[in-house]
């Protein structure tokens, strides 16, 4: 029962008019508490003064006294407040009452078992409101805490991103590479990264086949990524490749990423493949954009990939 800490009030008096009444003997109220856990210390002194003649003390002091000083203990008591209501509320041998005091324990018996009810209601609903507050403030603790350690990540994937223009040309396949990483860091934290860039080796050994830079799902369908950091736009001949690699993948679509844009022939052609395939073109700036105002990855390609579907504009900058 989670009466905690004290007994209030009402149920406190009742307790004190009742239990005088299912102990016939002052002693049979001292075993009625000792039969409860109450600590010897608690009752010593009321022990005393019943053993000795003419102890001038009777049965509803003793039990106030003893209420008291397990209200005053607080925590301490707990358990025993709670043993001496079960024992009150299960009380069922009237055969230690005097038979003038029997119907009128019943009727104190039967109220504290009401307010017992009560109360323990009242204090599930509050246990149970107090749980669902907690709950929520600890979520929405885990939420901030982890919209910052992502803001904390798109800050370094942009710082990444924005050391890169810093390499010379003499450096381009190095930076290709760490451009591929940036973006694959970028994808994973938005969680739609399936898996980092990997080679396709031919089975008969004859070197490596295709070169993926990642593959992406969103809403359920998985996109091949190509990352270009060329000087001039791509054109038909640089885009068709990542073309092909799509169409050999069953209902694969593509993403190709170029620092320089693209030719009108690239477009076009994307633009046809939009026919059996999901293709987006995307601009590097468009990501440098998206970093500045700490955007959602997923929702950027979302958008563009129902331009390219519904518009058929593979092409869609969102700059």
């Amino acid at each position: 029962m989670d009466i905690v800490y004290h007994y209030p009030h009402d149920l406190f008096e009742s307790l004190v008019n009742t239990i005088p009444l299912l102990c016939k003997y002052k002693k049979s109220v001292v075993s009625f508490f000792r039969g409860a856990g109450v600590e010897t210390d608690i009752c010593r002194d009321l022990e005393k003064k019943i053993a000795a003649p003419g102890d001038g003390v009777n049965k509803y002091e003793m039990v106030r006294s003893v209420l008291s000083r397990l209200n005053e203990r607080g925590e301490m008591t707990l358990r025993e407040r709670r043993e001496i209501i079960r024992r009150v509320v299960e009380f069922e041998d009237f055969s230690t009452c005097w038979p003038d005091d029997v119907i009128k324990a019943k009727g104190l018996i039967s109220e504290i078992r009401r307010m017992v009810d009560v109360k323990d209601s009242f204090t599930r609903m509050r246990l149970e409101k107090d749980r669902e507050i907690k709950k929520y403030q600890l979520d929405r603790e885990n939420q901030i805490n982890d919209l910052k350690k992502k803001r904390q990540l798109l800050e370094e994937i942009k710082r990444d991103l924005y050391s890169l223009f810093a390499f010379p040309d003499s450096q381009a396949q190095k930076r290709g590479k760490l451009l591929e990483g940036v973006m694959n860091r970028l994808f994973d934290a938005d969680d739609i990264l399936v898996r980092e860039a990997f080679e396709v080796v031919s089975d008969e050994g004859n070197g490596v086949l295709e070169q993926i830079d990642g593959v992406v799902e969103i809403d359920g369908y998985l996109y091949l990524v190509e990352i270009k950091w060329w000087r001039e736009p791509l054109g038909k001949a640089e885009v068709s490749p990542h073309l092909v690699k799509v169409f050999n993948r069953g209902h694969a679509g593509g993403i190709i990423i170029s620092k320089a844009g693209y030719t009108v022939p690239a477009i076009d052609t994307c633009k046809d493949a939009l026919v059996q395939k999901s293709i987006v073109l995307c601009d590097l700036e468009e990501i440098v954009a998206l970093l500045e105002k700490q955007g959602s990855v997923k929702q950027f390609f979302k958008e563009k990939l129902q331009r390219a579907i519904i518009d058929k504009k593979p092409y869609a900058k969102k700059v």
